[in-house]
């Protein structure tokens, strides 16, 4: 939706975590494009934000059991009115061979990045205010003086080893944002307050708003219910609530 803003609230952990590793990764392949330094400083910054998370959760395995979750989901609406036959049997075999690729490997796939001495240097100073600068790293700063192919070829190479959980990530959002067609919804006085049923798997809120809208939402909740409150910024003055009301679309996720 190019003429519309979306703003999206995760109701668990897990989606929490992917969506943050999908902002990530689509830093990373957008900079790792570039010639600069500076572009290829930011792509390893990615790199090992990326690299921090994993290392925090058994993100293989919580790949495996939402690809599967998915899956049966899918399955059990196989036989309702108005399901295309053919879509759902691409969804599925594309559901099952990230499935495959992730069970398949042997270890992680960030194992060979984790054990690069290159990463794993800048990774110590990382935490450092300007811990990577020239004087503090002086391999990196000889690394980045090569050839900006030589280097865009590297950082590919290190990426396409996570291309397992980028990929996997990608459908299993996907799939999640297509689960609800948008509602137009009313935010009486720029607040919107909506029950949830728990018997339902909601896991994602989404708010959309017209691009050129003057305010913003700001978003809370969880597994029972969840409000929305539209805000006006004020040029780095405290912002305001809205107290007109406000239509937009709303999409209850769940899958």
């Amino acid at each position: 939706m190019t003429d519309s803003t979306i703003y999206e609230l995760p109701l668990n952990e897990r989606i929490r975590t992917l969506l943050r590793l999908e902002f990530l990764f689509q830093q990373a392949r957008y900079s790792m494009r570039g010639y600069s330094v500076w572009d290829s400083r930011a792509t390893i910054s990615h790199i090992l934000d990326i690299m921090n998370i994993m290392s925090r959760i058994d993100l293989r395995s919580e790949l495996v059991k939402e690809l599967e979750r998915q899956t049966a989901a899918l399955l059990a609406i196989s036989s309702r009115p108005g399901v295309d036959p053919s879509i759902l049997e691409d969804t599925l075999k594309k559901l099952d061979t990230y499935t495959r690729n992730l069970k398949s490997a042997q270890n992680h796939s960030s194992n060979d990045l984790s054990n690069n001495e290159l990463l794993k240097v800048i990774r110590q100073r990382d935490s450092i205010p300007g811990g990577s600068c020239d004087f503090d790293i002086p391999i990196y700063h000889f690394w980045l003086k090569q050839q900006p192919e030589q280097r865009i070829e590297i950082l590919e190479s290190w990426l396409g080893q996570l291309d397992n959980y980028r990929l996997s990530i990608g459908v299993i959002l996907n799939l999640l944002r297509e689960s609800a067609i948008n509602s137009p919804v009313l935010a009486e006085q720029g607040f919107y307050q909506q029950s949830l049923d728990t018997s339902v798997p909601f896991q994602l809120i989404r708010v959309i708003v017209p691009i050129e809208a003057t305010y913003y939402a700001e978003m809370s909740g969880g597994k029972h219910r969840f409000s929305v409150r539209f805000m006006t910024p004020a040029n780095g003055e405290r912002p305001s609530p809205c107290t007109s009301d406000i239509d937009f679309q709303l999409s209850c996720c769940a899958l």
